[in-house]
């Protein structure tokens, strides 16, 4: 006589270890590349290029020529007497910016060197913008 025989069930079950190892994976990933974006040096307020809109006169401004020369408000200046003149021309303003005007080919060395010297000058807001930005002073 033939009998039947009960079927094993068969477990359909998902097997989730791969997912979970994928979500460590991708939290490991992100927590990884946002400590890079932490590494900044150096805080600048930069206008964006695309409004293009004059900046106020009311701020100094600094500018850095191709050659890496440095005119304060339109004279000739050296680097190392920046700081001194900066700081008699805030000490009469109520706003105390300064906007340091700069092109594009401008050693990133010394655009930090100018804006160290006007922030240790006494400047509260110091941005850096391009000719095309600042428009011509």
């Amino acid at each position: 006589m033939l009998r039947r025989r009960p079927r094993a069930s068969t477990d359909t079950t998902v097997d989730l270890t791969p997912m979970i190892d994928m979500t460590f994976i991708l939290l490991i990933f992100f927590m990884v590349s946002t400590t890079f974006v932490k590494d900044m040096k150096i805080d600048l307020n930069r206008p964006g290029a695309q409004s293009q809109s004059v900046a106020s006169t009311k701020a100094i401004r600094i500018y850095i020529d191709r050659q890496g020369e440095t005119y304060l408000e339109g004279e000739p200046i050296r680097s190392w007497v920046i700081q001194s003149r900066v700081r008699d021309q805030l000490s009469g303003m109520t706003q105390k910016s300064v906007l340091v005007v700069t092109d594009a080919n401008v050693p990133s060395q010394k655009l930090i060197d100018v804006v160290d010297a006007a922030r240790l000058a006494g400047a509260e807001d110091v941005g850096v913008a391009t000719v095309a930005e600042a428009g011509e002073g």
